[in-house]
C-alpha cells in the first residue's frame, strides 16, 4: 500500500475518543480521551486541535465493533473531511486495532474481548499474518465455554481471564489512534459499512410495527482487504 505523507486516524468506537496524525510515517500529534460519551461534542475539537486542524490525504477511521453511536459519528466525520479535503477514507476493525496493540509486546495469538452491551462482549481471535476474525456478541457464559488464547486483550480481558485457567493472561487496552500505525494491511478497507456485530437496539417505528429481525450472534466480514 502506498504511504501519503498525511494520515488522520480516528477511533470513536469504544469509551475512548481518540485521533492521530501522522506525516511522513512518524507520529506528529495525537489527543486520546476516555469520556464513555459525548463523542459528538469531542470528536470535531479535537481533530480541530491538532496541525493544520488534522487535514490529511488519507483518513483511517474505527468501523467497530462498539458503541453504536461512537461508530456512526466516526465514519460519519471521516466521510465528511475526506469529502472536503479530497482525501482517501480507510476504515479497520476496532478489535483488530486492540489485537495490534497488545502485539507490541508480544506476538502471539491474542483473543479481543470488549464490553458489547445488554451484558454480553464482542470477541474475536486475531494471530499476526492471518485475515480479520469475525466478532461474535456472547454472554459471559458462552464466552467461558468458547474459551481463548493465552493472552486476552480489552476493557473485558480481566473478566474473561477470570472466567479461564491461571494461564490466561489479560491486557486492559482502550483502542488508541495513535495505534493505528501498527495495523497491518490486511486489515484496511475501502469498505465504509459498520461492522455492529448484532442489531441495534432501537428500531424505526415501521419497521417495529412490521416483522422483527432476529439478533445476530455473530458477524462474518466479507472485506477484501485493500
Amino acid at each position: 500500500m502506498s504511504n501519503p505523507a498525511r494520515i488522520l486516524a480516528i477511533e470513536t468506537a469504544g469509551e475512548a475518543c481518540s485521533v492521530a496524525l501522522f506525516e511522513n510515517g512518524a507520529l506528529r500529534a495525537h489527543d486520546h480521551r476516555v469520556l464513555g460519551r459525548g463523542h459528538a461534542e469531542h470528536l470535531v475539537p479535537m481533530i480541530e486541535g491538532l496541525p493544520d486542524k488534522g487535514r490529511a490525504d488519507r483518513i483511517l477511521v474505527s468501523l467497530g465493533p462498539g458503541s453504536f453511536t461512537g461508530v456512526r459519528i466516526g465514519i460519519a466525520a471521516a466521510r465528511a473531511l475526506g469529502f472536503a479535503w479530497g482525501a482517501e477514507v480507510i476504515g479497520y476493525p476496532t478489535l483488530g486495532l486492540i489485537a495490534a496493540q497488545a502485539w507490541q509486546g508480544d506476538s502471539a495469538p491474542v483473543t479481543v474481548c470488549i464490553n458489547g452491551g445488554h451484558g454480553e462482549w464482542f470477541i474475536a481471535d486475531f494471530a499476526p499474518g492471518e485475515p480479520v476474525a469475525a466478532a461474535q456478541s456472547l454472554s459471559p457464559e458462552a464466552a467461558q465455554t468458547r474459551g481463548a488464547h493465552s493472552q486476552i486483550a480489552g476493557n473485558r480481558a480481566e473478566q474473561f481471564a477470570d472466567l479461564l485457567d491461571a494461564d490466561h493472561s489479560a491486557h486492559a487496552i482502550l483502542p488508541n489512534a495513535r495505534a493505528t500505525a501498527h495495523l497491518p494491511d490486511s486489515f484496511l478497507t475501502r469498505d465504509l459499512t459498520p461492522i455492529y456485530g448484532r442489531a441495534p437496539d432501537a428500531k424505526p417505528a415501521a419497521k417495529a410495527a412490521g416483522k422483527q429481525s432476529a439478533t445476530p450472534s455473530s458477524q462474518t466480514s466479507s472485506r477484501a482487504p485493500i
